[in-house]
């Protein structure tokens, strides 16, 4: 069988209202097709394996994708110190708004899940539908242990070692501090539209505890979590990609 070729979608720029320029790709979707939104985790980009994994999905379904960099990331511009949880999400919104129509299923990685959980719940006549992959809402609270605290507030960030790459992974002061404003575990979470959730058995970032609290508090009754045995918090191996779109098959399916 011959496969399609897909198209590679042209790198653009919006600004949000202040004078940030926000890096994306957005395919069209075909007729009343809905769009997949995908948001990247913390410090990462719209380039990687997953994301570009959900686009080509996207063109073979006639769906729409649009991803994104936030400011300071990837291709956008700012100054990565200056993102906090709240700008993010901003930021989020306003591709939400200003580029896209109709019905989004938002694909959210790590960090990104956080945000798509609030941006569905602001945006609830648009969002029809929610795929967490390795969701981290909160993180900023069980993520980091006491001494690690006291590093930020005194230095105002912490560097760790970057288990994939070679520079050390930064969390600066105003994102930690940005999170206690965005916590949603342990309270009701006002979703009712269909979530799945894929994490991976062996996520040593993101324990097991975090996604089966997430589906306790989600108020939808129509959530489901899929863990992927041995794997670890990136999900980028060919299989874990795999486990990733068909979740995303069944909600477009789900929605259509």
């Amino acid at each position: 069988m011959q496969v399609p070729e897909i198209i590679p979608t042209q790198l653009a720029y919006f600004d949000p209202g202040d004078g940030r320029r926000i890096a994306y790709r957005f395919r069209q979707p075909e007729a009343d097709h809905p769009t997949v939104l995908f948001l990247p985790g913390y410090a990462s980009d719209m380039e990687g394996a997953k994301a570009e994994s959900i686009d080509a999905y996207c063109a073979t379904r006639k769906l729409g994708c649009l991803r994104l960099d936030y400011s300071g990331t990837g291709s956008s511009g700012g100054d990565f110190a200056d993102g906090t949880l709240g700008r993010w999400l901003q930021e989020v919104l306003a591709a939400i708004d200003l580029l896209s129509e109709g019905p989004l299923i938002i694909a959210g990685s790590s960090m990104g899940g956080w945000l798509a959980l609030h941006a569905a719940m602001q945006r609830p006549q648009r969002v029809k539908a929610l795929l967490g992959i390795a969701t981290a809402p909160d993180f900023t609270d069980w993520g980091f242990v006491q001494e690690e605290v006291d590093t930020m507030r005194r230095d105002g960030k912490l560097e760790r070692p970057n288990p994939y790459g070679p520079e050390p992974s930064v969390t600066w002061l105003g994102f930690w501090e940005s999170g206690s404003a965005h916590r949603l575990l342990y309270s009701p979470i006002d979703l009712t539209i269909p979530i799945r959730l894929v994490h991976g058995e062996q996520d040593t970032e993101v324990p097991m505890g975090v996604p089966i609290k997430l589906m306790a508090d989600l108020r939808s009754s129509d959530v489901q979590l899929r863990l992927v045995k041995g794997a670890g918090h990136r999900l980028s191996e060919p299989h874990e990609i795999h486990a990733i779109l068909v979740e995303l098959h069944g909600l477009a399916e789900r929605i259509a």
